[in-house]
């Protein structure tokens, strides 16, 4: 299971920088920014919010290929839109 507060802390600090830079950020206090490395999960506007911050799209976490493993009923070709154009 992915522990989304540790990847963002990761990231803020691969990045080089701290907690204070990324409160000011959201404009939020510094503990606040803590309490979020401590979450196992997270709101999802938050994490875009902080991902915008970090320019980093932390929601690729959880589906690392992209959506390959979403049942896309688009994706399929029955060959109905052929059937549809043939005399």
């Amino acid at each position: 299971m992915i522990h989304i507060g540790q990847e963002i802390e990761a990231e803020l600090r691969r990045q080089g920088h701290g907690a204070t830079w990324l409160a000011q950020r959201l404009h939020c206090d510094r503990t606040n920014v803590y309490n979020i490395f401590k979450r196992e999960s997270i709101d999802t506007i938050l994490l875009q919010r902080i991902g915008s911050v970090l320019k980093r799209n932390f929601f690729m976490l959880y589906c690392p290929q992209g959506g390959d493993s979403v049942n896309n009923p688009g994706a399929e070709n029955t060959g109905a839109e052929n059937n549809a154009t043939e005399t």
